[in-house]
């Protein structure tokens, strides 16, 4: 399902995805409205190059506590790294770190609802919120932790909407003017949930993706009850950081692209519209609708 990305993928020091169901056990498996998929996912992410997923969504408490347990440790048996959600009190409180060259990568990861299912009892820590003071804590206590690079997901945003909505945007210049001794709290913020892409923005000196779309969906039918071609298209983002001038500052994003992706729903693959232009005018009209999403708030014309 995934092959069609892994050139990509694989190349990256650091690659991280959003895994936003949980997986079932037994075969058992369901679709919406609470999902169980099957937890050869994570083999399947590890082996397209995946080092770790954000896990935090509003289908998290699907399966309630066991849902959790199941998808986490399905990601750790595939040696993929996660963040979001949690097992365990120590877990939940424990920083995700991974390495890159030299630089060592914090991932924090949050969602905005749980779709009205309750935390699990005794377990307040389960999955994490979407609350600014928290993630802004979160990204300090990571930055005293080690982490040169900051990295948050969050799971936000009005489904089926092209353009972020105003709590996105409102969110979004929040976070990225926090600053510690002049220097940003959080280097990146990779957003879901939306099912399409959304804009690509530089705010505040740092870049937000607002929507990825859904990398891996099945055929997708909108709030208006029609089937629409636009669940299935997705980005993938790319960001090259080149190290400080002088000890403490702030890993630069030197280069910022994105790769724009269909979900064959017929063939069941994941396609790289990069390279599948070749194929005829269909790709390539879904490849510049995508290009025009990602650029819409003025990403093409950002000095890097």
């Amino acid at each position: 399902m995934l092959a069609g990305i892994r050139s990509v993928v694989s190349r990256a020091d650091v690659a991280l995805c959003h895994m936003e169901t949980v997986y079932g056990t037994g075969g058992v498996y369901t679709g919406y409205p609470t999902f169980k998929s099957p937890p050869e996912v994570a083999r399947a992410l590890a082996a397209t190059g995946y080092d770790g997923c954000s896990t935090a969504s509003n289908h998290t408490l699907d399966a309630g506590a066991d849902g959790i347990r199941r998808t986490l440790d399905a990601l750790d048996r595939a040696g993929v790294r996660h963040a979001g959600s949690a097992r365990a009190e120590e877990e939940a409180h424990s920083v995700t770190m991974l390495q890159a060259g030299p630089a060592d990568i914090a991932h924090l990861a949050y969602t905005y609802d749980t779709n009205g299912f309750a935390l699990p009892d005794g377990r307040p820590w389960a999955v994490n919120f979407i609350d600014e003071a928290k993630i802004l804590a979160d990204a300090r206590a990571a930055r005293r932790a080690g982490a040169d690079v900051v990295v948050v997901s969050l799971h936000w945003g009005t489904e089926w909407q092209d353009a972020p909505d105003e709590r996105q945007l409102t969110l979004a210049r929040s976070l990225t003017a926090a600053r510690t001794g002049g220097r940003p709290d959080i280097d990146l913020i990779l957003g879901t949930h939306a099912h399409v892409p959304q804009a690509y923005e530089k705010v505040n000196g740092t870049w937000v993706i607002y929507g990825m779309g859904d990398q891996i969906a099945g055929e997708m039918t909108n709030h208006q009850g029609a089937k629409d071609p636009r669940g299935n298209q997705s980005t993938l983002g790319r960001f090259t950081f080149a190290p400080p001038a002088r000890p403490g500052g702030r890993w630069e994003v030197t280069k910022a692209e994105f790769v724009p992706q269909l979900f064959d729903v017929d063939a069941g693959r994941v396609v790289n519209l990069n390279r599948a232009i070749a194929q005829g005018a269909e790709a390539q009209a879904v490849r510049d609708r995508i290009r025009d999403i990602v650029l819409s708030r003025g990403a093409a014309g950002t000095a890097w």
